[in-house]
């Protein structure tokens, strides 16, 4: 579902997810979000990103009516680079939503992530770096940890990052400025990350990561906007804390 109009990415050396962490190697949050921009708005990003994957919830609506809801996520991180050379790039929620708001699609709420993590194929342990956490090497380093540990396996891929989410604790407390995390799961399907919106939003580090969501999504086979979805849920119940 790669977006209309959006080129496909070129496989060659100054535009690979490696040649992305040599140039950003000094860069500052600000530099790097810049560049991942720059990547995603030329549609440097691997094809097998747009392979969206179905995530199916049951849910209640207020009057008692059971619903099935499918849902449609990235199989991975936002990352950049090419078909056989590519990085997943942590960046802050202002460029997350911007690549959202031009993919068509949405950051995922806490409950999303919990399905996600249900329903992944590649269930992977987080990898813990307490060294330069907010440096551009150590997210280079952290990539290349989750490929060690991956060991190609392909499939909707969860457990690695705490997510970029949409939360309560954002909106209610009036923090327009801070970032909310959660997630990183556990081989045992607990998340090691609560959700937290204590840091500025412009902080981000090797740990955070942007899954998308496309925007329709389908309610009991009708497919709707996802606001739909949230109205129907109960959006309080579905940006939990």
């Amino acid at each position: 579902m790669r977006p209309a109009g959006l080129p496909y990415a070129v496989d060659n050396d100054a535009r690979t997810g490696e040649a992305f962490f040599k140039q950003a190697v000094s860069y500052n949050w600000r530099e790097r979000d810049s560049l991942a921009l720059e990547y995603a708005n030329a549609g440097q990003v691997p094809d097998f990103y747009f392979s969206f994957v179905p995530v199916t919830i049951t849910f209640k609506t207020a009057d008692g009516k059971e619903v099935d809801a499918t849902f449609y996520v990235a199989p991975d991180y936002f990352m950049v680079g090419s078909n056989t050379n590519w990085a997943r790039v942590p960046i802050t929620p202002m460029a997350a939503q911007k690549i959202a708001d031009d993919y068509g699609c949405f950051l995922p709420t806490p409950s999303m992530v919990d399905a996600i993590y249900k329903a992944s194929t590649v269930k992977l342990a987080p990898v813990p770096m307490y060294a330069f956490r907010d440096s551009t090497i150590t997210m280079w380093q952290h990539h290349l940890m989750i490929e060690g540990q991956r060991k190609n396996k392909k499939g909707l891929i969860a457990g690695i990052k705490k997510d970029v989410v949409l939360s309560n604790k954002v909106v209610e407390h009036q923090r327009p400025n801070r970032v909310a995390i959660y997630g990183w799961h556990t081989l045992d399907g607990k998340p090691i990350q609560p959700v937290y919106a204590g840091h500025v939003n412009w902080y981000v580090d090797y740990s955070h990561g942007i899954r998308l969501i496309a925007k329709k999504v389908k309610m009991d086979g009708i497919w709707v906007d996802y606001t739909a979805l949230f109205e129907a849920v109960n959006e309080t119940k579905m940006l939990r804390y």
